[in-house]
């Protein structure tokens, strides 16, 4: 061959096919195809779902507004003059300029910092520095419309203090899209009672955002990766335990009871179980009863970008942002209620040690995620295999199983058409 001839490109590494119907094998190239994340954007994330983009405590008074995602397209979630809440696209109409940069802020109106287009908390525009040219020179032309160029609008849901929103018009009520019994856990969180932010956390990951959806729907790993939660009977497969999906498998609860930091025949085989590890403060450890039930941890994933979780008195909203087919940001706002007493806001906090990209326990998956991202990515030929608990996918009143991995996955392949 010319050394000063190229060689011509290797073709692309065919697709292990995905046997119809099969839902306990997962192809690693769904993990790591720049074409499935953008097919992910348009029918996931921009198609006919609810969203999560804010708490209504974030933004509590006109013109207050905060920065968010739906995807990876930026929003802007913001309260205006009426007390209506608004969701707009983060992008000038003139030349696609993020607008908002801040996170959270107060403002009477939105100006673009490249061309000083300006816009009410409505998305309206309602400025356009020399529209009409200066001295008879240069300007808009005569027939265009300001009101066909302001901010895309997206539908809002607000239900008992959260926010979602989507770009789909056809998309169903927030009430049909739970459905009667992820409702009834949204609902046990989110009672009407006026909520309160404690903190943010935000991380990015390096690994596609369906890997950290798996994680929450997995109670299999959490037995065996993480000390804290086995040593200290936070959650393990050995305490009273439940999967439960909606008719879809897109939505999923796992529900655990605290148990005991005591060895038995189940811990055996959890080598994560440190029978003499103690603490400094204990009462890291010691929850307080506020729900109906005896379940200490309930930890909700709704489809698509949303974990609603409670893990004894915490309480966190982990959003998801995809950043491409390798990576997504995980943002995490803790949260209380308004009139909760200064010694429960005292435990939320010290019980968020648990959680967040430094938490005792959420390290722990912030590593394996990266971890299944660099070992899966050589494989694209390879298949996952999520077998645990049979290959069905209905609920389980056990953790022994991967059962929401494959409802998920179920409901996934007939939206992406794959």
């Amino acid at each position: 061959m010319d050394g000063n001839t190229a060689a011509p490109a290797a073709a692309p590494a065919a697709r292990t096919p995905w046997k119809a119907g099969d839902f306990s094998h997962v192809p690693y190239w769904i993990y790591r195809d720049q074409d499935i994340y953008a097919r992910e954007q348009a029918r996931i994330f921009a198609g006919p779902n609810w969203n999560y983009v804010a708490l209504e405590s974030e933004v509590p008074n006109p013109g207050d507004f905060k920065r968010s995602f739906v995807g990876d397209k930026p929003v802007i979630v913001t309260r205006g003059a009426d007390g209506a809440i608004n969701v707009l696209a983060n992008r000038c109409a003139h030349r696609g300029v993020q607008l908002c940069q801040e996170h959270l802020g107060n403002a009477k109106e939105f100006v673009c910092p490249y061309h000083q287009w300006t816009y009410d908390l409505q998305g309206k525009l309602i400025g356009i520095p020399f529209r009409r040219g200066h001295k008879g020179n240069g300007g808009m032309p005569g027939d265009f419309d300001l009101g066909a160029n302001g901010l895309p609008k997206l539908e809002v849901a607000v239900r008992h203090g959260v926010i979602f929103a989507s770009f789909d018009r056809a998309v169903p009520s927030f009430e049909d899209f739970l459905g009667a019994k992820m409702l009834g856990y949204f609902d046990r969180v989110f009672d009407g009672r006026p909520l309160k932010v404690l903190g943010y956390s935000r991380q990015r990951i390096p690994s596609n955002w369906k890997l950290m959806m798996e994680n929450i729907k997995d109670p299999y790993h959490a037995s065996l990766l993480h000390v804290f939660l086995v040593t200290f009977g936070l959650f393990r497969m050995d305490q009273k335990s439940a999967v439960q999906m909606d008719d879809t498998g897109r939505h999923a609860v796992l529900v655990n009871r605290k148990g005991e930091q005591a060895a038995n025949e189940a811990t055996q085989e959890m080598r994560a179980f440190k029978a003499d590890m103690k603490l400094a403060d204990p009462t890291l450890l010691q929850p307080q009863r506020e729900f109906p039930g005896d379940a200490t941890v309930v930890m909700q994933t709704l489809w698509p970008n949303l974990i609603v979780q409670q893990q004894s008195n915490t309480l966190a909203m982990r959003q998801m942002v995809p950043r491409g087919p390798e990576a997504h940001d995980l943002l995490w706002t803790f949260f209380g209620y308004a009139d909760d007493p200064p010694e429960m806001t005292e435990r939320r906090l010290r019980q968020a040690n648990l959680m967040g990209p430094a938490g005792f326990v959420s390290m722990d998956d912030s590593e394996v995620m990266m971890i299944s991202q660099q070992g899966l990515d050589p494989y694209p030929d390879a298949t996952a295999v999520i077998e645990m608990g049979g290959r069905d996918t209905v609920d389980a009143d056990h953790t022994i199983t991967e059962v929401a991995l494959r409802a998920f996955y179920a409901h996934y392949r007939q939206v992406m058409e794959i």
